[in-house]
């Protein structure tokens, strides 16, 4: 009998700054990977190395670039002319490809690459490598309507989705947010679309729950609140917020917390929250490679929303209070209010926060978990089933 082939699936994920799209990536690779499945991550994260890999699993690092505005990068770590980094970034992803030829090229959230680098490599799977599938995958909500489709004209997208790709993954709900509706999807694309729904994490059992409070001195009756600023780059004023709050109420809050500021926060912004936080005994670390643990032990997480987080949160069925920011981009917000009207998280707009209605909202939402908990219980996470059967599908038709 013929050995089974091993199947190649290369997932590429730009990752300019922060941890959202390199999460993602991770929680993908372990749910698809297996003892017949190879799966190789391109990725720019400069702290990709500190997750831990399943079996078949790897990630070859291309130079890490940042954004400084909407059309203009630099380099994230060496030296050299953007230009001269981009350059380099393309030749791996193209030199991976022709070694490793993939049977599933998953593209994570830019159509086309940072600065379009994926597109030749693209082109030369659909001249070279026509049995290899090629998948966009796009979170629930990408910004507001009109910005996207006026970037997605510009760049001429649509052109590309239809050419270049079999099929676009949406790792959210149709009757939540509607990407077909709100970016205009031509008719000739919208059967390419497959709503995942949203992907979800390990459901952590009590015993990790008690393992974490007991680590962090957290007791049974105690309130533990996790304030987390995702990657960190932006999150400051997040946990200056919650900072502020026990600067108007020194000594009437009954909480114990922990507050993760993300590894991409600034040296000197982390070591003032630092300091600040200790003058209440409010712990504080950059990184935790685990963060659905630490939310699966919480009674309440303060954060901005991020996907991966929301997704976590909705995975460990923790009360949530959403902070989301609301530049560069409106995603964090949008996805606030839908998820909010679903009754799965509660939030407070940016430009609304105070510190006694930051604590009046802790407060409600915790003499209320049970309400959020029910919802998000009955609320199905169906993403990563949905991208096995879609697997299963292709390699089927191979």
């Amino acid at each position: 009998m013929p050995e089974k082939k091993i199947y190649n699936i290369l997932m590429y994920s730009h990752d300019t700054y922060g941890l959202g799209h390199i999460r993602r990536s991770m929680a993908i690779a372990r749910h698809l990977s297996g003892s017949e499945v190879n799966i190789l991550i391109l990725t720019g994260s400069p702290i990709a190395g500190r997750f831990s890999l399943p079996e078949q699993v790897d990630f070859v690092r291309i130079p890490g670039m940042i954004k400084k505005t909407n059309d203009e990068y630099r380099s994230l770590s060496i030296r050299i002319d953007p230009d001269q980094a981009l350059h380099i970034r393309k030749n791996i992803i193209q030199a991976t490809v022709e070694a490793f030829k993939p049977d599933l090229f998953i593209v994570d959230k830019e159509p086309l690459g940072l600065k379009k680098e994926v597109l030749p490599t693209l082109q030369w799977i659909r001249a070279f490598l026509p049995d290899t599938k090629t998948v966009l995958g796009l979170r629930d909500i990408l910004d507001e309507s009109a910005v996207v489709c006026n970037d997605w004209k510009t760049r001429d997208v649509y052109r590309y989705l239809d050419e270049l790709y079999d099929e676009i993954w949406v790792y959210g709900n149709k009757n939540i947010y509607n990407p077909i509706t709100e970016y205009n999807i031509p008719a000739l694309i919208q059967p390419k679309i497959c709503f995942t729904g949203y992907i979800p994490r390990k459901l952590w059992s009590q015993g990790i729950r008690k393992k974490i409070r007991k680590r962090y001195r957290i007791m049974k009756e105690d309130i533990f609140i996790l304030v987390t600023a995702g990657g960190g780059g932006d999150g400051c004023e997040l946990l200056d917020h919650y900072l502020s709050m026990h600067d108007f109420f020194p000594t009437s809050l009954p909480f114990k917390s922990l507050m993760i500021t993300g590894p991409f926060m600034p040296k000197s912004s982390r070591e003032k929250i630092k300091n600040r936080a200790k003058q209440y005994g409010i712990k504080t670390q950059p990184f935790h490679p685990r963060m659905e643990q630490l939310i699966a032990a919480a009674d309440l997480v303060i954060s901005m929303g991020g996907y991966n987080t929301i997704c976590e949160i909705l995975s460990q069925r923790t009360p949530a209070l959403i902070i989301p920011r609301e530049t560069p981009r409106k995603e964090q917000l949008i996805r606030a209010e839908k998820l909010s009207q679903q009754g799965l998280i509660d939030y407070l707009p940016w430009s609304t926060v105070s510190a006694q209605l930051l604590r009046d909202k802790i407060i409600t939402i915790l003499s209320s978990s049970d309400k959020y908990v029910d919802s998000m219980t009955n609320f199905q996470l169906s993403g990563l089933d949905t991208m096995q059967n879609r697997l299963e599908y292709f390699r089927e038709s191979l």
